[in-house]
């Protein structure tokens, strides 16, 4: 596996990230965290690490610099973190690493939100999967995505289950709404992240051999 620290540029300032590619790799995805988070989010790691393994690229990259991230609201205005989904899409598009690979989009909380948005814009991205997310952010939106999306909630996480089932209603696109049994918001408890990782695993598997 090549692995390679990188700096995507956005037009204001360069964002650092990780790019990690396995041998034989089928596609690319692009990990969008949540709130608060980076990309040293233990979580995102963790289901990169199974998603290489199954020979998949990952790039998992800050959204925001130092200086944006310490402004609150900007974990909130997921419009802009869309397009800095979308600088890092154009990125690894050049690269000479990825530039053949089919691209998806992993993302938990309010980037799932700016997943669905980026997405929207580009039906070219095979596939979308969200982590306990808020696709409710997005709603104005989601009637034009394209992407198979698979919208993965805790089962103890109610409010957001109902969220997602709204979402999952105005998606017009190939969807499936998962719900993890005895999973809190950030599938803390045992067995439940690996079992995001499967489902996870197995979405964007099929979807970057299946031929669009």
């Amino acid at each position: 596996m090549t692995e390679r620290d990188v700096q995507i540029p956005t037009g204001v300032a360069p964002l650092a990230g990780v790019l990690s590619v396995p041998s034989l790799a089928v596609g690319v995805v692009l990990f969008a965290h949540g709130s608060g988070s980076s990309r040293l989010s233990p979580r995102n790691a963790f289901v990169a690490g199974v998603l290489r393994a199954a020979h998949m690229a990952t790039l998992l990259f800050d959204l925001l610099s130092e200086r944006e991230a310490a402004d609150r609201a900007n974990v909130f205005a997921v419009d802009f973190l869309a397009r800095r989904l979308r600088d890092a899409t154009a990125w690894v598009r050049l690269s000479e690493m990825t530039r053949e690979l089919p691209v998806g989009y992993f993302g938990a909380s309010t980037g799932a939100a700016a997943a669905l948005i980026a997405a929207a814009d580009d039906p070219t991205i095979r596939a979308v999967v969200s982590r306990g997310g808020r696709p409710d952010l997005a709603k104005r939106v989601l009637w034009k995505v394209k992407s198979p999306t698979l919208l993965i909630v805790g089962g103890d996480d109610l409010p957001v289950i109902r969220m997602n089932e709204e979402a999952y209603e105005l998606l017009g696109c190939e969807r499936q709404l998962t719900i993890v049994p005895g999973a809190s918001h950030l599938f803390e408890e045992p067995g439940t992240l690996e079992e995001v990782t499967r489902l996870a695993a197995q979405w964007f598997s099929r979807h970057f051999t299946t031929p669009q």
